[in-house]
């Protein structure tokens, strides 16, 4: 078995095209959502300039962190990402 050591980064609340790689064919493997309310604002996530919400806004009935899985490989450009109001995040992937 064998193990690929992995980046991550936190980007806090309230970031606009948050930065999380520059180059193309860099690796997102899941991102760890940590709603601050039960109001937790809308999470996208850009590949170069396409843009994908990962989770809408919604009233949530826990404040407990949880996992969305993308093992996603960007294909025109760098990572960014832009989180809403109360949510944060921390993305883990191979960003190098």
């Amino acid at each position: 078995m064998q193990f690929v050591d992995q980046d991550y980064i936190d980007v806090a609340s309230g970031q606009t095209g948050a930065t999380i790689s520059t180059r193309k064919g860099t690796v997102i493997k899941h991102i760890v959502v940590i709603p601050e309310t039960t109001g937790a604002g809308t999470i996208a996530l850009l590949d170069g300039a396409t843009s994908v919400n990962i989770f809408v806004t919604g009233t949530l009935t826990s404040l407990q962190p949880f996992s969305i899985f993308l093992d996603c490989r960007s294909k025109n450009g760098g990572w960014t990402i832009t989180t809403g109001a109360n949510v944060h995040v921390r993305v883990v992937g191979n960003f190098a």
